[in-house]
């Protein structure tokens, strides 16, 4: 039985990171502490997928920043880089003006309307990254955010054996070795589908099961996806495809990046644009809280509609002197109902 009444009343704000919440990359605090040329090292990555291909290897331009990481710890370039370390690191990143105020500005948008807070809407923030998840999890907005997808490294791998062994020390201490999990520009449209279908709150829903539209957690209509630029199209065709929002940021004052915004836009990539402000006054404040009151208004709307057919009219006494009705045929979907009940 559709449960669409009772559910279907969340707000999903997606957002980018780099770019999109901050000036740059996050990685600059690692950077500043190990006295690393952060030019040199993404030039240095820029350069490595055409290399590799010189030497017959293929990979991934997007993610192989998270092996140059790993090499530049092995190497002694970043003694003692652990996922505490990066923790801590995270809490240097600074963010954009407005931020994380706004988030929370936004939350109060679904409790604005007496109608809002009767159809107990909720807005959730989710983060989803190419960068990497433990930082994210040590900065100031972390506290506002009901989920984060990001890259994750592993100090500690599991060694040939180890399942024969009852017991063995975990070291706290240790480097980062490995790739835990890696986020590319692709694979951040998976957890679009995991909030979606709400497989990222409930594990005995796989992001790959099909799933009614109705009985999904959030629907995409129900969700705003904001990032900083071409390297988000796949999330932004995703969210247009489904009937999400798209809005895409640029860096206040930055021509290059404006002018990418609007050919995203010219392109039918995004549905707006604006700067990376968040202040309350600002064009891009306003434009997605005008969107978070539309969403809040359809939802409202469309659960009072399928209320109002659901629920049937209760008995009243017939007056005597009123013509009786012709009685209608009833309709296919009437007698299904019957047949059902």
């Amino acid at each position: 039985m559709s449960q669409t009444y009772l559910t279907q009343n969340k707000v999903a704000i997606i957002w980018d990171f780099d770019k999109t919440l901050i000036p740059g990359y996050m990685q600059q605090p690692i950077f500043e502490t190990f006295e690393i040329d952060e030019p040199t090292f993404w030039n240095e990555v820029n350069t490595m997928a055409e290399r590799y291909k010189e030497r017959g290897y293929t990979v991934s331009g997007e993610s192989v920043y998270l092996n140059h990481i790993l090499t530049y710890a092995k190497a002694g370039k970043m003694p003692g880089l652990n996922n505490k370390m990066l923790r801590e690191l995270g809490k240097q990143i600074e963010f954009y003006d407005g931020l994380p105020h706004f988030f929370e500005e936004l939350r109060e948008v679904v409790k604005s309307k007496p109608e809002y807070v009767r159809h107990d809407i909720q807005l959730e923030h989710y983060i989803v990254s190419t960068g990497l998840a433990e930082m994210v999890r040590g900065t100031a907005i972390a506290p506002h955010v009901e989920g984060i997808w990001g890259s994750e490294f592993i100090e500690n791998p599991l060694l040939p054996g180890y399942l024969d062994q009852d017991d063995f020390e975990i070291e706290t201490d240790d480097i980062i070795s490995q790739i835990g999990t890696m986020i590319d520009n692709t694979t951040k449209t998976r957890a679009l589908f995991e909030i979606n279908k709400g497989s990222n709150k409930n594990d005995a829903i796989d992001v790959n099961a099909k799933l009614p539209a109705e009985d999904r957690r959030i629907p995409f209509q129900n969700m705003i996806y904001i990032a900083d630029g071409p390297s988000d199209v796949p999330s932004f065709s995703v969210m247009r495809k489904f009937g999400g929002k798209a809005f895409a940021v640029y860096k206040p004052g930055n021509d290059k990046e404006f002018e990418q915004n609007d050919l995203l836009l010219q392109t039918e990539r995004i549905h707006a644009y604006g700067p990376a402000r968040y202040s309350t006054e600002s064009s891009t404040a306003m434009w997605l809280r005008m969107h978070v009151h539309k969403i809040c208004q359809r939802i409202v709307a469309d659960r009072e509609a399928y209320l109002a057919k659901k629920v049937a009219r209760p008995p009243r006494h017939i007056d005597d002197k009123e013509p009786p009705a012709p009685e209608a045929e009833p309709s296919l979907e009437q007698e299904t109902l019957e047949f059902e009940s």
